[in-house]
């Protein structure tokens, strides 16, 4: 039987209370998770020297972030319910101390097994996390106000990603690649004590939970990104296809037997029968994979191809972190009175061409304060990007089904992290080996300082290349948008003209 209280939004003591304080407090652990996605790559070749230091290939090392986004993605169907079910506040807290303590074991790790071992407890903790941002956001905002809230959760999902490689280059650089976990430690208590003071008890709902729908996604999503990321290593082999395709079957199981459910399905699939709330989760699938993808072969390429220190190379991303912050809360607000394609369109340009931009100057081995260019670019397609999507895909969402819609867009987006942290591995390993024949079985280290003359020209043109690929995908992202509805005038109560039957439904089901 659901909870009586989950007939409202919120209790009264909780809809007359000011929102912003208890976002606030929620937003610094949802920055230190996100730059923990990006942090690495610009500590990838500092980590590979001291970890992982005599193999030419990039795979090992690639799954230090690989297996974050992998225990990230997979249990966030499931973590959103928790807060439903639990409150958000509680799983919220329970996720961030998990994080901290697992950024302390990432620190200590003496082997590249230790370290990714460590890095999926973080992912777990991680999970636990970011869902409740999102529906806190959903159950204390009214829909006519929320753009403001979700540009500032954009602003801090879109800066926290550009900022992850500005703060690794700092800390290795300065300190040493374990300092990019140590510094979680102090934030994190932070976190923890602010959340516990400001973010208020919200009203629970009880949820059965879907195992075999928890199963059927983990198996799944873990043989699709193992099949991708191991590929190239293995050089394609039917085995790994095989896993590939299985993963893909296992995956049209587990929305099969969603559809079929007759209790309460993991994913609830009458929330996709909102055209906005289905695009903007395809988009923002595009958007985690370009974002992931495009890190690494850029990193790699200013460290050694051009010999830029961590701090340096990190640095050129000054302009995207700045612009980003700075223009995606007036981005929100602006949302509140416009169509959201007026934003993402422009927005998804600018972050594909930037990307173009970043291509021709590697390809052409520009001088280094072009890179600049794009930089700018990508910090003001950004802000046209993060806040309109979330704010798009949660804006006709019942309270009841905050936590999982709110899990259903995480987990899009951070399947797409998955994907494009294992695509971009796979795909820069096959530019290695067109451009370096015999690259994968070098027995010296791509991060082992600056690379001989001999090979700097065809290790660039691989780098350059790679980046096709979030090329390619942030199009698919721009195309979606395209369809996008404009939203209806929202009513007084909060349900908008042209919501979903089954969401208009949901409070009516929430009080029986």
């Amino acid at each position: 039987m659901t909870d009586s209280r989950a007939a409202s939004t919120a209790s009264p003591s909780t809809s007359e209370r000011n929102p912003w304080p208890a976002l606030w407090a929620l937003v610094i652990g949802f920055f230190m998770i996100l730059v923990d996605t990006t942090i690495v790559s610009v500590a990838n070749p500092a980590i590979k020297a001291a970890l992982d230091p005599h193999t030419g290939n990039l795979d090992n090392v690639v799954w230090v972030t690989s297996a974050y986004l992998l225990t990230y993605a997979v249990p966030l169907l499931i973590t959103g319910r928790l807060g439903d079910r639990f409150g958000p506040k509680n799983i919220y807290l329970v996720g961030l101390a998990l994080f901290t303590l697992a950024s302390l074991a990432c620190g200590l790790s003496s082997s590249l097994e230790m370290l990714i071992v460590a890095r999926a407890i973080q992912g777990l903790g991680a999970a636990l996390v970011t869902p409740q941002t999102m529906a806190v956001i959903t159950r204390t905002f009214p829909p006519q106000r929320r753009g403001a809230a979700m540009g500032l959760w954009g602003a801090t999902a879109g800066v926290a990603v550009l900022v992850g490689p500005l703060a690794g280059g700092l800390l290795v650089d300065g300190l040493g690649w374990e300092w990019i976990f140590f510094i979680n430690i102090p934030v994190g208590v932070i976190g923890f004590i602010a959340a516990l003071i400001l973010v208020p008890q919200l009203p629970r709902s009880s949820h059965k939970f879907d195992i075999l729908g928890v199963v059927l996604s983990a198996l799944g999503l873990f043989l699709i990104v193992f099949g991708l990321q191991e590929g190239e290593h293995y050089s394609w082999a039917a085995w790994i296809w095989g896993m590939v395709a299985a993963g893909v079957v296992v995956m049209g199981v587990f929305v099969w037997t969603q559809a079929r459910s007759t209790g309460e399905p993991l994913v609830p699939l009458a929330l996709f029968r909102d055209r906005n709330f289905s695009i903007a989760n395809l988009a923002i699938a595009t958007v985690g994979f370009t974002v992931t993808s495009m890190a690494l072969p850029q990193m790699f390429y200013l460290q050694l191809a051009r010999g830029l220190t961590p701090t340096e190379s990190a640095l050129l991303l000054i302009p995207l972190a700045i612009l980003s912050g700075v223009l995606a809360p007036f981005a929100g607000k602006l949302l509140d009175r416009t169509d959201p394609r007026f934003l993402l369109v422009p927005g998804l340009l600018l972050v594909g061409g930037s990307l173009g931009l970043y291509t021709v100057l590697i390809l052409s081995d520009a001088p280094i304060w072009a890179f600049l260019i794009p930089s700018a670019l990508m910090g003001v397609g950004n802000a046209g990007m993060w806040g309109p999507l979330a704010t798009t895909a949660t804006r006709n969402l019942p309270p009841r089904q905050a936590g999982a819609g709110a899990g259903i867009y995480n987990t899009t987006r951070t399947v797409g992290s998955v994907i494009g942290s294992a695509s971009i591995a796979a795909f820069m390993q096959a530019r290695l080996e067109a451009n370096l024949p015999g690259a994968g079985d070098a027995t010296a280290s791509f991060g082992a300082g600056s690379l001989p003359p001999q090979i700097v020209a065809g290790f660039s043109q691989a780098m350059g290349q790679s980046l096709f690929l979030p090329v390619a995908v942030i199009g698919v992202g721009l195309i979606a948008v395209l369809f996008l509805r404009r939203p209806s005038v929202v009513r007084p109560h909060g349900t908008s003209r042209d919501a979903a039957p089954a969401l208009r439904a949901e409070p009516a089901r929430a009080a029986e």
